[in-house]
């Protein structure tokens, strides 16, 4: 099982299309299910998936705009149905809160499951810090006020070097604070340096989910470095007119940003009608700019290694 996921539920804009649902994806992050954006389709497209509502504990919406956010009333009644334990929350702006929980109140009553509303702010903030991953919100620029997300991996643990542990006999109940990088004092004094009985950590990921926006160059220090970048790219360079007018990016502003960015990889989205399914056109101008950039698709899961 990936430890880091992003699955494609959606990746289309406004209008949906024979070709691509409205906004959803999921991040799996070590068994833990979180959805960014619930556009309709989305629960059909998890069953697709396999998916599991069970594990699904965390939605974030980023804006109020209804491709974003119309799929998530009929996923919470849904969930209802399968017998769903346990606490989701949702991150969403307050007006959009205030009109889920008068939708949920007259559809789906008693869930059987607990719906905790958690309000986001139009800033810049940490709104999750755990133990393994911190989850932050960051203004974009729409039409609406609109927040992107980045998730976090916190630093891993070292790796045991099983063969010099032995060596040294370093005891069992030594092994989480060797990981934790901690040196080891031998019974008789001698200190044994961490990098002697560990291998370095694997590195931490990172993921940025950066849609709807326009082009906005000081956003590439807010999300500098991060291994999956997620830029909406609506439209190509023959319409950045338009993009600018209606707060949404080209495909090649998406790679410039990524570029300014120094991130691992961008993941084009958020697709006019316009292109019909074909969407080729976006990725050529995107890699002009950015050669490791793909295009998001429904079925798609990114595996953050």
């Amino acid at each position: 099982m990936s430890q880091f996921s992003v699955n494609i539920l959606g990746c289309g804009s406004a209008t949906p299309t024979a070709f691509h649902n409205p906004s959803s994806q999921v991040i799996d992050f070590r068994g833990n299910l979180m959805m960014v954006d619930c556009g309709e389709g989305a629960q059909a497209m998890m069953r697709r998936m396999r998916l599991k509502f069970s594990r699904l504990s965390h939605i974030f919406i980023s804006h109020l705009h209804g491709d974003h956010f119309f799929g998530l009333p009929g996923l919470l009644s849904t969930m209802a149905l399968h017998e769903k334990s346990g606490t989701v929350t949702i991150h969403a702006f307050e007006a959009g809160l205030e009109v889920l929980r008068k939708t949920m109140a007259i559809f789906c009553p008693d869930p059987g499951y607990e719906i905790v509303y958690d309000p986001i702010k139009y800033t810049d903030a940490t709104i999750i810090d755990t133990d393994a991953l911190t989850v932050e919100t960051v203004r974009l620029s729409h039409r609406v006020p609109c927040v992107g997300f980045i998730f976090r991996e916190k630093a891993k643990s070292r790796h045991i070097n099983g063969e010099m542990v032995r060596f040294y006999n370093v005891p069992t109940y030594k092994m989480n604070a060797l990981k934790a990088g901690e040196d080891y004092t031998m019974p008789d004094g001698t200190v044994i340096a961490n990098g002697r009985l560990t291998f370095d950590p694997d590195p931490a990921m990172s993921y940025a989910y950066l849609s709807d926006t326009a082009y906005n160059p000081a956003l590439a220090e807010k999300v500098r470095g991060v291994s999956l970048m997620f830029h909406e790219a609506t439209y190509s360079d023959s319409d950045e007119n338009n993009a600018a007018k209606r707060g949404h990016s080209t495909a090649r502003q998406a790679a410039m940003l990524a570029r300014q960015a120094e991130a691992g990889q961008l993941m084009l989205g958020h697709f006019s009608k316009r292109y019909n399914g074909d969407e080729e056109r976006l990725l050529t101008e995107a890699r002009e700019v950015f050669p490791d950039t793909i295009l998001a698709k429904e079925g798609l899961k990114v595996e953050l290694i």
